[in-house]
């Protein structure tokens, strides 16, 4: 009882000391996981200017993106580009007001699909009222996605006019005035002729001049915005390449061997063991079955024929000498085994030429968006095109226009020489069958194409040949040993450094520098971004290994450096620092040795010569025999004629010169060639370099890494 009453006597003192410690637990809490307290919210992917993006908004873009030929992080990347440029010049915009109004962007989508095929009336004129009713029909559509992304080309097509009218004000407020013109027309005219002797810094061996740490550090902190780098980390790895052995590749051609001769095969719908005839001797239509079924190509039977330029050289002349029947292999083709069966031969064109104009219909392969016009309307359209071109040949070029295949517009239509068989069966048919300047409207899977044979080569032997194709690859067993090897070599790290471990195991060692949070591609393995998140998690410290599954086996890697953002570290900078401090040293050494204050006595003191370069100006600082030298040139416009320079560091050493002649500028009666040859050099910078600019100068957060990577 008293230590309750005691407890109750000091109640204040007792809730103060829980307060502070739940509020130490809340502190320590926040610290241990320091995005929470200091990061923006993981819904933001970055902040530009005040503006967020969102997490859900930008994965939806990247989901839309999303193709075979692109890594999900390199997506990510694209549309994170897209984004800050967007957001960079919308604010801009929105700082100057600048918007697009209705009447204007009826003329951006005049000018648009001015030239669309879908938009064209039978004049193949630019029609508004089809282009508004088929914005009505995408509007009225029961899928809205088509109607959203017609408004996604819209502003699209609003972002472009508003950066271009953004440029052209930025241009008209950075003309050229006439003193610039006038200028320019000096820095190009005038021009000296001069003596000179170069001392290169080559003469001096790099190993005579010592570079400590200490100037390396100065010469970095002096150069501070040369060596600012983000956060990065070193690493070293070694890799376990799941690569078929000997006895992998022996069991394919094994197999490849046993459909040749055929034999006893286990039939999984009648649950019995039965004959199979071999496949020289299978119908074509068990010979089809089989290589569908057993072929490891992407596309499997080709039912067409071939010439043999289309065979691998090694084994071209193998495949023609065959009989039609015949099967030759097992053979190597890069990274399979095949064999080949002949099954027929026949005479074809191996080269044909015709031109054509497509014109597609809403159901037909491959339609934009915006095509509207049924099948009827379509044939309708080539039907008219076809009756045109046919009183009058010479208007098939012009109408070309209205065709949707832009691989040929630019040909005025022409599929130049091609092989019989290249194109789809009812196009192909027309050019072995017509006679040469025949025309006619072809139906295909692409729509309705109105078409001329233009000429046709003479006939030559091709073949139709079904070919049986394994990738090598290794077995269940080989990517098991694989992986028990890698696994292995993982433990020894636990008590073995890395490099000697390697060693001993006949390991290659590959180190890799300067990893950044963002990247994804590690050299030498490819993607992985798994790993270059592991280098960053909090946590993960230099000398911490991990294996890691890659595209073809494994890798471990060892964490070898953390380089946290700010300026290059000191063995990082060096790479080119180095040869920098080295040439200052050297021309302090050169110029401290000379006493000549003549070129004839310089060029004597170290075995050099006196050279000549003339028509020398300051738009090109260019000495001939020397190279790009624009302090030594400066100095020579400074000289009077006759008077020798005392020595100038230059680029590639250290050099006097003597002034023999300058030149100056015809005054001219108007400066206005070289005043607009000034205004283009800033049009054209502005063009290139305006957005890097307020990039740049825009307020940027990059929250990547912790929310989409």
């Amino acid at each position: 009882m008293a230590i309750l009453n005691k407890i109750r006597q000091k109640t204040v003192v007792l809730i103060l000391v829980i307060a502070l410690a739940l509020f130490a637990f809340i502190l320590s809490s926040l610290f241990d996981n320091k995005d929470a307290l200091f990061n923006k919210s993981p819904d933001v992917v970055a902040t530009i200017n005040g503006k967020d993006i969102s997490r859900q908004a930008f994965m939806a873009q990247v989901d839309a993106r999303n193709n075979a030929n692109s890594t999900q992080s390199q997506i990510m990347n694209q549309v994170y580009d897209i984004e800050v440029r967007k957001a960079v010049m919308e604010f801009q915009y929105n700082e100057l007001g600048l918007t697009v109004g209705r009447e204007q962007m009826r003329d951006l989508l005049k000018t648009t699909y001015a030239n669309s095929p879908q938009f064209l009336n039978a004049d193949g004129v630019f029609d508004e009222s089809i282009l508004n009713q088929y914005i009505l029909d995408l509007k009225n559509a029961p899928n809205p996605d088509f109607y959203n992304r017609w408004i996604q080309q819209e502003d699209g097509v609003a972002a472009n006019a508003l950066q271009q009218n953004y440029i052209n004000m930025i241009k008209a407020a950075s003309n050229a005035t006439v003193a610039e013109g006038e200028l320019e027309h000096k820095l190009q005219s005038e021009k000296v002729d001069i003596k000179y002797v170069s001392i290169p810094f080559t003469t001096i061996p790099d190993s005579t001049v010592q570079v400590s740490k200490s100037e390396i550090t100065a010469y970095i902190n002096k150069n501070k915005k040369k060596y600012e780098v983000e956060a990065s980390r070193n690493l070293q790895y070694v890799q376990f390449e799941n690569a078929p052995s000997l006895e992998d590749e022996n069991a394919i051609k094994d197999e490849l061997i046993s459909f040749i001769n055929g034999g006893d095969a286990y039939n999984e719908t009648t649950k019995q063991t039965e004959k199979t005839a071999s496949f020289s001797a299978m119908s074509l239509e068990d010979v089809v079955t089989l290589v569908n079924a057993e072929s490891d190509a992407a596309v499997k039977f080709q039912d067409r024929f071939k010439y043999a330029s289309a065979f691998p050289t090694g084994i071209r002349d193998s495949i023609v000498k065959l009989n039609a029947g015949d099967v030759y292999g097992p053979y190597r083709n890069g990274k399979t085994f095949n064999i080949t069966k002949l099954l027929e031969t026949e005479k074809s064109y191996d080269s044909l030429k015709v031109r054509h104009i497509l014109i597609p219909f809403k159901d037909s392969l491959n339609t934009a968006p915006n095509v509207v016009k049924t099948e009827v309307q379509a044939k309708k359209t080539a039907d008219s095109i076809l009756s045109i071109v046919k009183r009058d040949k010479s208007k098939f070029a012009g109408l070309v226009a209205l065709s949707s295949d832009t691989g040929s517009i630019a040909n005025e239509g022409v599929y130049d020489w091609h092989q019989s068989g290249s194109m789809v069966e009812e196009f192909n048919e027309f050019e072995i069958t017509k006679n040469i300047g025949d025309l006619g409207v072809v139906k295909t899977r692409f729509g309705f194409h109105v078409m001329e044979l233009l000429d046709r080569k003479s006939k030559k032997t091709a073949y139709k040949v079904a070919t049986i194709e394994r990738v090598i690859e290794p077995s269940i067993d080989t990517e098991n040993a694989v992986f028990r090897t890698a696994t292995n070599f993982e433990v020894l790290l636990e008590n073995q450094d890395f490099q000697d471990a390697a060693k001993a195991n006949s390991l290659q060692v590959n180190p890799v520098s300067t990893i950044k949070e963002l990247d994804e591609t590690i050299p030498g393995v490819g993607p992985l971004r798994n790993l270059v998140r592991w280098t960053f998690e909090d946590g993960a410290e230099v000398g911490d290994t991990k294996r890691f599954e890659t595209t073809d086996g494994y890798i471990v890697a060892q964490i070898t450096g953390k380089n946290e953002a700010g300026l290059m570290n000191t063995e990082d900078a060096s790479v080119t620092a180095l040869p920098e401090i080295r040439k200052e040293k050297k021309a302090k050494l050169l110029k401290d040795r000379l006493s000549a204050t003549t070129l004839a006595d310089l060029a004597a003191a170290e075995n050099q010569t006196v050279r000549v370069s003339n028509g020398i100006n300051m738009k090109n600082p260019t000495i001939a025999g020397a190279g790009a030298e624009p302090l030594v040139v400066g100095t020579a416009f400074g000289l009077e004629e006759g008077q020798t320079s005392k020595l100038i560091t230059g680029v590639k050493g250290v050099y006097m010169v003597e002034l023999v002649k300058k030149t100056p500028a015809v005054e001219l009666d108007n400066y206005q060639s070289y005043t607009n040859q000034v205004a283009k050099e800033k049009s054209d910078a502005i063009n290139t370099r305006l957005y890097n600019a307020l990039k740049e100068a825009s307020e940027i957060e990059d929250f990547r890494a912790k929310t989409v990577q």
